[in-house]
């Protein structure tokens, strides 16, 4: 293990509790959608460092997304902070929002925007960065320009959304690796979700990180219906923990610092990334 690893695991925390849920979107609806998520970790007080939800949790990912988009500062990210505050918890999902575009100055333009909500009401955010050209979201919304990384109570987080998942150079980790662990909130739906739990496994192995993909369960309003298979992924491609296909429900892992740390130096493949 190089110096800098060294210095950053001396610092490290050793674990991160997360608590993931497998939501039944209600559709258009955000009011509910908040009753949904609210209730389902009403039992989580104190017990996890993150709260997870699927992509676009309060609408569904839907015709209408742009439409129904929010200012930076709207209720959603107003319910995301009373659920972080409530539970001292990170809160993250996704919504759309308007906002300035960054390709043509002056405009504005909507995002499929994932956000970190941190209980003091601070946040930051991820722009999704490949909007889906198969549905209108590509037409609707604009791409966001940058990848993030992020730091929570010790641990460094690449946020990705739903299509993301399916560019390896988008989410490769940087040598020595700049990242421990990729968080992914989707509505993938069920016809294709061999290749979810497939490109899931990729991604952690790949780039030695935990993968924690949440993504939705139910029908949607267009008639799709979503399987869910949300999960946690170690950086050996095993699961922690994972949803039962099809049923909206409350997940947990705990994800250790050290072993990942202790992997990455016995196991450093990252030295041959092109």
């Amino acid at each position: 293990m190089n110096a800098a690893n060294e210095e950053y695991s001396a610092n490290a925390a050793p674990e991160l509790r997360v608590a993931y849920f497998q939501q039944d979107i209600a559709w258009e609806a955000p009011e509910e959608n908040y009753r949904l998520v609210e209730e389902a970790f009403a039992t989580m007080e104190g017990q996890a460092d993150m709260l997870i939800v699927p992509e676009t949790f309060n609408t569904g990912f839907s015709d209408n997304m742009a439409a129904m988009a929010e200012e930076p500062g709207g209720p959603t990210l107003k319910f995301a902070h009373r659920m972080a505050q409530q539970h001292d918890a990170l809160f993250v999902g996704t919504w759309t929002v308007k906002d300035q575009s960054e390709l043509h100055p002056g405009q504005t333009v909507v995002y499929n925007r994932l956000h970190w909500v941190r209980p003091d009401g601070s946040y930051g955010y991820y722009d999704k960065g490949h909007t889906f050209r198969v549905s209108t979201e590509a037409s609707q919304l604009e791409r966001g320009q940058h990848r993030s990384i992020f730091e929570w109570r010790g641990w460094r987080i690449k946020p990705a959304i739903c299509y993301d998942l399916r560019f390896p150079k988008w989410l490769r980790t940087g040598n020595p690796p700049d990242y421990d662990m990729i968080l992914l909130c989707a509505n993938w739906p069920g016809s294709r979700a061999a290749a979810w739990d497939t490109l899931l496994r990729a991604r952690a192995i790949e780039n030695e990180a935990y993968a924690v993909g949440v993504n939705r369960v139910g029908v949607d309003g267009t008639g799709i219906p979503y399987a869910g298979h949300s999960a946690a992924i170690d950086f050996k491609g095993l699961a922690l923990s994972a949803c039962d296909p099809e049923v909206a429900q409350v997940r947990t892992a705990t994800l250790d610092k050290a072993k990942l740390e202790h992997f990455r130096e016995h196991w450093p493949f990252y030295l041959d990334f092109d």
